[in-house]
């Protein structure tokens, strides 16, 4: 299967007339996927002030400026919205779109968020239950005619979610790099997995893990598509190659360790991008925190990077 490419949205901070032309962007250059995040504030927190739009809000924009690529989420935070009212949503989205809607969900981990908006953070033992009940509570809805479901924390009693969603099989994504639960919990139950800002080798080890836990939950691990975030700080030229730097200085500080990242040239980016399909990646998705964006780097990526992988702008 040949790679891919996808846009993502951070933590959705916008400008909203960016953002939007992002989207367009990757609608008509080739890009197959555009997700967003899912938060209420600032993510990573910094001061706590910046701006920060609603995801499935974004989503419904999202479906109605494009065409070809598939509307998706990277991830749901489950303790934010009961999941069948999620379930609707995502269905509503995915007529808006004409069935290119995807969900991806994860167990949210965002402490200053959760008691900003006076929601429980729970520990996270308790946050993966509610993933797992989460993802079967999805699948019933957009599935079965009917659905019952009685968990700890989640219940369905006769539940009708109509209209289905326009696709068959609406495909759900777990999210997250947890060895014991979230990826056992993707194996088991997901369409996809997606880890975000590791480093081509770190993915591997995880993606190991994910074949593992589909032999032992007896799962095709063909069943289970595999993608990466990567943030995108590289530059066009030499002053773009510096201001994506002190960029990424501002967003992540002073630490050489952190890998996933698109620094420096378009030749780089490429080079990272053919290790990330060395190893068994199926989608790499450009992962942008806040605008205004860098469409000159966005623009060197794309000649640079997609024909060498027989990406063609769709017709």
């Amino acid at each position: 299967m040949a790679m891919t490419f996808g846009m993502h949205l951070g933590h959705v901070g916008g400008p909203m007339a960016d953002m939007r032309k992002l989207w367009r962007f990757a609608d008509a250059n080739g890009f197959d996927w555009f997700s967003s995040a899912d938060h209420f504030q600032e993510s990573p927190y910094r001061d706590g002030n910046g701006p920060c739009f609603e995801a499935i809000s974004t989503m419904t924009a999202i479906a109605l400026d494009t065409k070809h690529v598939r509307v998706g989420s990277l991830v749901i935070c489950v303790n934010y919205r009961n999941p069948g009212v999620l379930a609707k949503a995502i269905c509503t989205i995915d007529h808006l779109s004409g069935g290119r809607c995807e969900i991806g969900i994860g167990a949210g981990w965002h402490q200053h968020e959760y008691e900003g908006f006076g929601i429980p953070f729970e520990r996270i033992g308790i946050r993966q239950d509610h993933l797992e009940e989460a993802v079967q509570i999805l699948r019933m809805l957009f599935d079965e005619p009917v659905s019952n479901f009685k968990g700890q924390y989640f219940q369905l009693n006769d539940a009708r979610c109509n209209p289905k969603p326009i696709q068959k099989r609406l495909p759900i994504w777990v999210g997250g790099q947890g060895e014991k639960r979230t990826i056992r919990t993707a194996a088991k139950y997901a369409d996809g997995w997606n880890a975000p800002y590791i480093d081509p080798q770190t993915w591997k080890a995880k993606n190991t893990v994910l074949d593992d836990w589909c032999a032992k939950e007896g799962r095709d691990p063909k069943q289970v598509a595999r993608t990466v975030n990567v943030g995108f700080y590289m530059g066009a030229d030499a002053k773009g190659t510096a201001r994506g730097e002190a960029i990424f200085k501002a967003h992540w500080g002073e630490n050489p360790e952190r890998k996933g990242f698109f620094r420096g040239s378009a030749k780089d980016a490429l080079e990272l991008c053919q290790a990330y399909q060395a190893v068994g990646v199926q989608r790499v998705n450009l992962a942008f925190r806040e605008g205004p964006y860098d469409f000159e780097a966005i623009q060197a990526f794309v000649e640079t990077v997609l024909p060498a992988f027989g990406i063609k702008r769709p017709s």
